[in-house]
This record gives C-alpha cells, structure tokens and sequence, in this order.
C-alpha cells in the first residue's frame, strides 16, 4: 500500500521529485481565490457581467463552461481603453481579507492541494474586451497600448495576489490564460516574449519568491512558450494535449515540468472497441509516466460513474452528468480501470 496521500504524492511532482505512485490532478485545485474577488472577475453562476462590464453566456447545449459573448464588445478601440477599462474601487480591508483566509481554512479540503493566484490571465481579458479579430490587430498595431493595458490590470493583479498569498497560503500558485488553439499559439514567439511573458512573469515571481511550485493552465498547441514558462518559475502544465510533440517535452524537461493530461479520445466512437481503448490508454500510461514528472487528469477517472443502464426502449434516458452517452460512460470505466492497474505498479 502507498505511504504518501493523493496530496502527498501530487505535491512530490509539482516540486520537481519523483512521486510514489502516478498521481492524478484536478484543474480545480488551482482555481482558488477569495469569495468576495470571485464574485467581481467572474459572474454568479459563470453567467452574467464581470466588473468590466463583459457579458459571459452558455451555449445553447449546456456542455461547456459558459464563455465571454462573441458579439457586443466593450471596446474597439485598444487607444481608448483608458476611457472604458476600469477597476472597480473595491474597499478590501485587511480584516475582510484576514476572515476570508481563516474561512478557507474550513472549506478546503485537507487531503488536495490548494492552490491559486487572482489573475484572469492577459490575452483572455483583451480579446473578451473586443474580440479575436481586434484583439489580434492591437497586438500588431498598437502594441505600446497593450502593455500599457497589461501594466493597468498586472499591478492590480500583483497587489491582490500578494494578499492572497498572505492570508490564504495556497501550496501552490496558478494561473490559467488560453492563447493558443489545436494547431498553433494565436501569437509568435517573440510577440509572446514582448507582450505577454512579463506580466506572466510577474505573477509567478510572487510564488517563486516565496518558495512556493507554480502551475499554468493553457489548452492547445502550446509547447512554443515551454522554455520561458519553465524560466519563470512554472513546474507543471495542462492540459498537455497531444496535438503537442508530449515525448518531446518529456525528453527536455523530466521532471522540472509536470504534464497534467490524458489519452487522446476525440477518434473514439460508438464502433471503438474495448481492447483498443485498454491498449491506447495503457500505452499511453506507460509512456507518459516513465521517470515521473506526470499526473492523469482525474476527470478521465470516474469511479463514481453508474454502469450504462440496461437497454429498455420503453423508459426514459437516464440524465447523466455532461451528457455522456452509454459508450462514453463504458470508456470511463475502461480508462479507469487500466489506470488503477498501472498505478501503483509502475514506480516498483
């Protein structure tokens, strides 16, 4: 039997040490934050206005966390943003601060790790702000603007994450900001270093400084800014999805750079058997976890998933958690199964 908890063993990765068993990870334990910011960067619910006046709706579906609207921008104009991006004056007081830290205290939970930062990221605010297509456009025509825009939120950003630090103690610091789709990061290389990497830096720095491990959340194609994130402090990244070159990364990095992520399933079908699954996820296990420095996404492990029901034409469909189908719910069960096999027998 393991020695180390789940917390334990995570936190083993995250600083760069070779874990007891392979660890699992979940993207909420580094969404942590003080409930009264919470409430201000992002609306009740996920849907509703933020305290820029940007509007965040769900998809029609209901599958996907609700997202900024893709229409009625609050800016088109990155030179104006002076005139019509502006931080509330909240009255933070340090006893506000103090009861909301020592509350956290009851909330969460001892045996995961705890992490967090306030930050809404840099890139995801300007284009909520006005869209991809200007968004993208300020960068190239404007780009003195858009760091003056990134000095205006960073400075906010760093004087309450500090606190953050301060008051909560999270064991780690995170910070979640997508800039890069499936194929390709949305900005070059060096626009990335120019733009975007100091404020990056900046948050992490106040982590680092304090001798704490730090975490990114970026979906997509991402590994082009690997080497100025592991610079700045950063020691583990997800989602790592296999549209990067993941052995590649390994191979450079081991383990100063933890991949947080899971076996590829978008070509998965109703026709997809059994046996392919298992041997796809167990190779990818294997893999991925060679030498440490990786953790399995814990929401591709469902313990608590019920068996698909059986086939009745006559009753109604039982309503389940994201929509998944029967199939998908008989992979949850695959997936987790081959995991629990491995887990604890590839670090003997």
């Amino acid at each position: 039997m393991p020695v180390l908890s789940e917390k334990e063993n995570f936190m083993r990765v995250i600083n760069k040490e070779m874990p007891e068993y392979i660890p699992t990870y979940n993207l909420m334990w580094g969404f942590n934050m003080p409930p009264f910011l919470m409430g201000m960067m992002f609306p009740e619910g996920g849907v509703g206005k933020n305290m820029f006046g940007v509007e965040s709706v769900q998809d029609s579906g209901g599958l996907l966390p609700p997202m900024s609207k893709t229409s009625d921008f609050i800016m088109d104009d990155i030179t104006k943003w002076r005139d019509i991006i502006k931080i509330p004056d909240f009255d933070f007081t340090d006893s506000m601060w103090a009861d909301a830290g020592k509350e956290s205290q009851d909330f969460r939970d001892p045996t995961q790790p705890f992490g967090g930062g306030v930050s809404m990221g840099f890139f995801q605010p300007l284009v909520s702000f006005m869209g991809f297509t200007e968004g993208l456009s300020a960068y190239y025509e404007e780009p003195d603007e858009v760091k003056a825009l990134y000095e205006y939120l960073s400075d906010w950003s760093v004087d309450m994450t500090k606190k953050f630090l301060y008051y909560f103690k999270p064991e780690f610091g995170f910070m979640a900001d997508d800039i890069a789709h499936e194929r390709n990061p949305f900005l070059s290389l060096p626009m990335f270093q120019d733009l975007i990497a100091p404020y990056w830096k900046r948050f992490y720095d106040i982590f680092v400084e304090a001798g704490l491990p730090c975490g990114h959340h970026n979906c997509g194609h991402f590994e082009l800014y690997l080497e100025d994130l592991v610079n700045m402090g950063v020691s583990f990244w997800d989602p790592v999805q296999p549209s990067n070159d993941e052995m590649a990364i390994k191979a450079k990095y081991g383990r100063n750079l933890a991949l947080c992520g899971g076996p590829e399933s978008r070509f998965w079908n109703d026709e997809t058997t059994e046996e392919q699954v298992r041997a796809e996820v167990t190779d990818y296990i294997m893999k991925m976890s060679a030498g440490g420095g990786f953790a399995m996404f814990a929401f591709m492990i469902d313990d608590d998933a019920p068996p698909p029901p059986p086939p009745d034409p006559d009753a109604e469909p039982a309503p389940m958690m994201f929509n998944f189908s029967e199939a998908e719910l008989a992979r949850m069960g695959w997936i987790s199964d081959v995991f629990k096999s491995l887990r604890y027998e590839v670090y003997k």
